[in-house]
Formats: structure tokens, C-alpha cells, sequence
């Protein structure tokens, strides 16, 4: 049993590094390796990771995470551990004239909140901008990240959404992230590029995730609206690990690798939050019904292919309680999970 982090340090170091299988994937890939989107929440799990796992084979590719980079600590947090980093604005065009070459490109890129009221900032974000960079990477391997909530909401009895079930995602958000898959497909179509989609939800780096939103609100004695009834998630470093293991499996359109990621367990709120209430000590107030449909996905593809998550649910719970009630730094970025209409 791995220990809780006990800092953002070990939060760090245990949520980068790199599994047997990991290391085994990278071992045959030549070249360096572009990130986009590095800045975001994943990103430097995902470089770091990468950067761990080619030392470990003693392969000196280079690892290039692009990003705004607008604040200098973020930066620094690259540089330190050995990782090349570029400031770019993607969705702007003449940025694309300085980018590197690359043999393959972990596309992390996009905008959610703040875009209720402005479909052109998610049309740029998440469409015109992955298309920009899936033309100028045409000819490397890419994993793109999308979301789970490209499927419509399902029932919690039929276990939850598989790659091969219909996209009819809810909301203009989900619909552009469905728009990005499609920027992704056509430019493999176009060009022959080998491309996996990787379908995420909701990943837990105990700083931010739907665990932290729920310990968080019972913590701090908020009421918990109990409406959206279920939800999967995976502990970050185990979807980090599975995502750099799509690469291997990438192949061109019209049959690209699609892969649900996310962990083994259907979670109901109400009994996350009565769960978090009872290891708190604390009383929480419960609101709403629980809705008959949610967003879920089913990740027995990649539990088959990669291996279950190394970190459990009821492990993640606790790690999450941990580090809420020692009141460790959090990112400040509610997931909103709660939300139906698609409307962030």
C-alpha cells in the first residue's frame, strides 16, 4: 500500500512515477516528445513522468512541454526536473512557425469554464486550436485528451459508456469537445497520422477533482446537492500511467485507438458525502434527488490492456480526507461535476 502524500512534494513524486509498464512502452520510441497544453493540470505529472521514464532507460529524449506559461514558479517546476519548456499561444497561428519537430505529441489542451456565454471561446479552444495542432503534428504519433461527457448521461445498472457506444454529448461544452475528437480524426484521415482519444473522467491529484470538491464542501459544513447521483474517477498517476501507454496503441483514422480512462468503481455522491461526513466528524446536509442518468464510463478496456488503477477508490477517499483536513494547499478549481445541462 503506497503511503498518503504528505506535501505537494510526494504529491509530485509519487503521482510521476513511472510503472514497469510505463517505462516498458517508452523504451521504443525515438525522438522527442511535444506536450501540449503542459501548463494545465496534468501536464506536469504527465512530463515528469515521461522525463523518469526515458532516465530510467537511460534515453536522453527530449521531453518539450508548450504552454502560455504565464506564471514563472509553474515554469520553473519544468525546468527543474530536466524539462525543455516553450511559451506559445496555439491558437494562434504564427506560433506554430517556431514549434519543434516531435516523433510524438501528448495533446492536453483546452478550455471548459467561464465558456457558458461564449461558444466562439470554445469553438477556438476546442476545435480551430487541436486542428491547428493536429496539422502541424500530422506526421507524428498523438494521444489527444477528450472527456467522458462526449457520451450522453446512462443509467448507473448498465455499468456505464464503452468506446464503441454512440457519442451524444449534452451541452455546448461536451459538444466541443466532440468537435475536438473530430479536428483529431480528419486530420488523421487527411494525413495517415496515428492518433488515441483518450476519454477521461475525472482524475483526483488531491489538490483538485470531484473527491476534493465533495471532502472539501462536507469539511467546510457546505451543503451537497446529491442531484447528479454517481460519478467514476481515478487517482491521477493511474491515469497518467494509461495515458502514456495509448501511445503505443495509436493508429490512423477511420479506426483510431479510443479508450475510456477512468477507475474500476461506480461511486454514489450520497454515500461519498456520508462517508466523508463520518471520517470528519462532521454533519453534512444532503440536497436534491438523485437523477436516474449520469456521466459514466466504463474503463474495462483499459483496465484490460494496462492493468486496474494501483490506486483504489476507498484509497483515494482517505488520501483526499488526508490532505483536507491537514488543510494542504488546494488548486482552488471546483470540477463543477455536479453540473446537467453542460453549461460551465
Amino acid at each position: 500500500m503506497v503511503r498518503a502524500p504528505q506535501s505537494i512534494e510526494e504529491l509530485d513524486e509519487i503521482a510521476s512515477k513511472p510503472s514497469e509498464a510505463v517505462i516498458e512502452a517508452l523504451s521504443g520510441i525515438e525522438g522527442p516528445i511535444v506536450v501540449a497544453g503542459a501548463g494545465g493540470k496534468m501536464g506536469f505529472h504527465l512530463c515528469r513522468m515521461l522525463r523518469r521514464g526515458f532516465d530510467h532507460l537511460n534515453m536522453s529524449n527530449e521531453i518539450v512541454g508548450i504552454s502560455r506559461f504565464g506564471d514563472a514558479a509553474t515554469r520553473s517546476l519544468f525546468d527543474k526536473q530536466g524539462i525543455t519548456t516553450l511559451s506559445a499561444d496555439l491558437t494562434n497561428p504564427v506560433s506554430y512557425n517556431d514549434l519543434p519537430e516531435a516523433s510524438a505529441v501528448f495533446f492536453l489542451a483546452g478550455r471548459k469554464f467561464g465558456t457558458s456565454d461564449s461558444p466562439e471561446t470554445l469553438r477556438l479552444f476546442n476545435e480551430e486550436m487541436p486542428s491547428m495542432v493536429a496539422e502541424r503534428y500530422a506526421d507524428s504519433d498523438i494521444v489527444a485528451l477528450s472527456t467522458g461527457c462526449v457520451y450522453s448521461f446512462v443509467t448507473p445498472e448498465s455499468g456505464g459508456s464503452v468506446e464503441t457506444d454512440p457519442t451524444d454529448p449534452v451541452g455546448d461544452y461536451a459538444q466541443s469537445c466532440l468537435g475536438r475528437e473530430r479536428a483529431f480524426i480528419h486530420a488523421s484521415e487527411k494525413h495517415g497520422t496515428a492518433l488515441s482519444l483518450i476519454r477521461l473522467n475525472y482524475s483526483v491529484d488531491l489538490r483538485y477533482g470531484v473527491l476534493v470538491d465533495l471532502a472539501s464542501k462536507v469539511f467546510a459544513g457546505e451543503e451537497v446537492d446529491v442531484t447528479m447521483g454517481y460519478l467514476n474517477c481515478i487517482w491521477q498517476g493511474d491515469a497518467t500511467e494509461h495515458i502514456i501507454q495509448a501511445l503505443a496503441e495509436t493508429r490512423p483514422a477511420p479506426t483510431p485507438f479510443i479508450l475510456n480512462v477512468t477507475g474500476s468503481r461506480l461511486l454514489k455522491i450520497r454515500e461519498l458525502a456520508l462517508w466523508f461526513s463520518r471520517r470528519f466528524d462532521r454533519r453534512v446536509t444532503l440536497t436534491g434527488l438523485e437523477a436516474e442518468t449520469a456521466w459514466l464510463n466504463n474503463a474495462e478496456k483499459s483496465h484490460r490492456l494496462f492493468g486496474a488503477p494501483g490506486i483504489a477508490e476507498d484509497a483515494l477517499m482517505e488520501w483526499v480526507a488526508q490532505w483536507i483536513e491537514n488543510d494542504r494547499p488546494l488548486l482552488g478549481k471546483p470540477t463543477h461535476f455536479e453540473v446537467r445541462d453542460g453549461k460551465y
